[in-house]
């Protein structure tokens, strides 16, 4: 139904991908996206969630630490695919760092932190801000599935399950789709099996 987000190059220094739509405890709509330069942004909707909303309210949720290469300048912060999921009193966004794409070269992995509010600000276990670079691990990948990422959370008959695209080393480094049954703890934080990601074999591709 048209344009919501827009980035351009030389004018915004954050990037508008990877969007995904959760709705507050009024019912109000939010937008999550975006990746690397500047980290992730959150944007309010308006009624038809179709538009942002006017008079427009913009949060940055999630960004790492800028690091330097060899010559001094800023590298990308891979970060992007934000996702929140709301649970009893909290918001939980789940975020990717590090690189897809590369098969066994890859470095994607997911972390996590959890707010009082949607628009943050987003704490690790640490109590440190994904804003500031925190992010607690929820899940990384193995030798067999060296990289994984850009998840999404549901529920379905009571049991809440993370969807996310992973890397099979033993198929010559092709994404593969995961589902993996999610567990809570005592402290409310989600937690996952690794060894979930071994429930299902694949066949290698021709």
């Amino acid at each position: 139904q048209g344009l919501i987000v827009q980035s351009m190059p030389e004018r915004d220094w954050w990037n508008a991908i990877d969007p995904a739509v959760v709705a507050d405890k009024k019912g109000d709509g939010w937008m999550a996206f975006g990746s690397f330069w500047g980290g992730l942004k959150m944007v309010k909707l308006d009624a038809s969630w179709t538009k942002i909303a006017e008079p427009q309210e913009w949060y940055s949720i999630a960004k790492r630490q800028i690091q330097l290469d060899e010559n001094g300048n800023d590298l990308p912060q891979q970060i992007e695919a934000p996702f929140i999921y709301p649970k009893g009193d909290w918001y939980y966004l789940f975020v990717s760092w590090g690189l897809c794409c590369r098969g066994d070269d890859s470095t994607y992995h997911l972390v996590m932190g959890r707010s009082k509010t949607i628009t943050g600000p987003y704490l690790d276990k640490n109590g440190v801000s994904m804003n500031k670079g925190g992010g607690s691990v929820f899940l990384k990948g193995n030798k067999r599935w060296p990289g994984l990422g850009h998840n999404s959370v549901y529920s379905f008959d009571g049991k809440d399950y993370t969807v996310l695209h992973a890397y099979e080393s033993a198929d010559k480094g092709l994404q593969k789709l995961k589902i993996l049954e999610m567990t809570w703890d005592n402290e409310g934080w989600p937690h996952v099996d690794e060894a979930d990601l071994d429930n299902f074999k694949g066949f290698l591709s021709p």
